[in-house]
């Protein structure tokens, strides 16, 4: 197995196409190779190599994708979401401690100013006129001397923030062999060969895009063609420039596709599909179904979280069955029960626990999370998941919800305390506890309530103006109670699980 992300790259047909877009040509596997050592070889001018850390924020599209791909190869990629607001870079940035930020050659937005205000070098990241799909050059006013060594098994490729509800959003590291691990994981359980070619309308800052998308497609020499964003109504336009033979997506997505579907039979008749992946957040199984009529295709939903470098179970390809409802069959690493509380592996229902090639050593610079999330039992090192769920008779994974209180928004996870943080700023708010609210579409949206301070009229429109200043849209509550006083548990805390039924937002079951 590879062990590195050079290795992904290394074997393939190097005419092979590569790297696609919309209206440009393929860059092929060759050109891809020599893109790694130009870039290698900026990277090492400006003093950056080995154990830097290089932030990137760039629009989704080719050059996203071969940014993270060609970084890399040389030093430690830490991809944040273009959306952002100056708060949100301000912390994410100096927490990562990144040496630089690489950046479109036009972008003045403000993680500029964040990465100004770091001390951060600024790379530009340009395209030639003309040039194929995903190539670009690097420029800097930055100098000085690096690590020129290549990164090796053990050294971080790839940086993540998770968010979690007992902190502030925790670091993943992910190592060369996490990644390799996972995007060997994929390419097997989708069984992809060079013949593939995956058209990606994932988001390029999330694991999701960035594994299962990119690399498990090098892994297998095959070729991504890159949406510059996912958009319902040009989808069946890509697909038909694309000539994919999967996708791969969140459910919100899918349902958004299936609107459209009906009108664009010729172009689904036209590309036939090998298969269609969804992950990322439970797909609703009227859904799934759905989607194998509507494309003649099998649907493989995939189950995974940034921690596992993404896969941890999957649907088999057939002629082994998809089962609607269920996140799959152990898909790379070991897939456990777990006791919730005590440190043992268990039958039936209990916590998901992993462990495997793919799986990060240890969330950084916090030991507590650490002593929480890893434990050992049975000669191996299992990593608590905290969703609940049990097995079937068929070896099948059923996720019967989660333990933590992390809002799973369509895909993307939004820690509650980041959002109180946030409206306790607000000058009119006494007290705010954040909450996930039932949707049908996106699984959960974001909720808040809050108790004004005496003689305040501040309203829910204020409220959420207030927030969408300071957060990505997708933080944002789309719904704010105001309440003269908070319901709180036996022991006096305030309680997000069930608060949306307390509050009679959504009928009790």
């Amino acid at each position: 197995m590879q062990t590195t992300m050079y290795a992904l790259l290394s074997g393939y047909d190097g005419a092979a196409p590569a790297i696609g877009a919309p209206g440009r040509t393929w860059l092929s596997y060759d050109g891809l190779r020599s893109l790694t050592d130009e870039v290698r070889d900026s990277l090492h001018g400006m003093g950056i190599g080995k154990g830097d850390r290089v932030a990137i924020v760039l629009p989704n599209g080719p050059e996203m994708a071969t940014a993270f791909v060609t970084i890399a190869q040389v030093a430690t990629t830490a991809p944040l979401n273009p959306a952002y607001r100056a708060e949100e870079y301000d912390f994410y940035l100096s927490d990562l401690k990144a040496k630089a930020l690489v950046v479109a050659a036009d972008y003045d937005g403000a993680a500029l100013a964040a990465a100004q205000k770091a001390g951060m070098a600024i790379v530009r990241l340009s395209m030639p006129k003309g040039a194929d799909a995903g190539y670009f050059t690097l420029s800097s006013d930055t100098s000085g001397t690096a690590d020129m060594s290549p990164p090796g098994a053990d050294d971080v490729a790839l940086i993540l923030h998770t968010s979690g509800t007992t902190s502030r959003p925790k670091i993943v590291p992910l190592l060369q062999s996490n990644i390799a691990a996972s995007a060997e994981h994929i390419r097997a359980s989708l069984d992809l060969t060079a013949n593939d070619r995956c058209l990606n309308v994932m988001p390029l800052f999330h694991i999701h895009g960035l594994v299962a998308a990119v690399s498990a497609s090098l892994a297998a020499g095959a070729s991504i063609w890159c949406a510059p964003g996912f958009d319902a109504l040009r989808f069946f336009s890509f697909m038909k420039e694309a000539q994919p033979t999967w996708y791969t997506a969140v459910p919100t997505m899918h349902q958004a596709i299936l609107t459209r579907a009906g009108r664009n039979t010729d172009v689904i008749a036209e590309t036939p599909l090998r298969f269609l992946r969804s992950s990322s957040a439970s797909l609703p199984a009227q859904v799934m179904v759905a989607l194998q009529e509507t494309f003649s295709a099998p649907v493989i939903e995939g189950y995974g979280m940034t921690e596992a470098a993404h896969q941890m179970a999957s649907n088999p390809l057939p002629p082994r069955v998809q089962k609607p409802g269920a996140v799959g069959v152990e898909a790379g690493p070991k897939v456990r029960i777990a006791h919730e509380t005590e440190d043992r592996l268990m039958e039936g229902t209990g916590e998901v626990v992993i462990s495997g090639p793919n799986v990060t050593p240890g969330y950084e610079g916090n030991a507590e999370a650490n002593a929480k999330s890893f434990f050992e039992a049975d000669g191996a090192r299992w990593f608590r998941t905290g969703d609940q769920g049990a097995f079937d008779e068929d070896g099948y994974l059923h996720l019967t919800g989660r333990l933590k209180e992390i809002i799973n928004r369509g895909g993307e996870k939004i820690s509650p305390l980041e959002v109180d943080g946030v409206l306790l700023d607000h000058p009119d708010i006494a007290q705010v506890v954040t909450f996930a609210l039932p949707h049908p579409k996106l699984g959960e949206e974001v909720a808040a309530a809050v108790v004004l301070n005496e003689g305040s009229e501040a309203t829910e429109k204020d409220i959420r103006g207030f927030a969408s200043e300071r957060m990505a849209d997708f933080k944002v509550p789309r719904k704010v109670v105001i309440m003269d006083e908070i319901p709180k548990g036996a022991t006096g805390k305030m309680q997000r699980i069930g608060l949306a039924e307390k509050l009679g937002l959504v009928e009790s079951a």
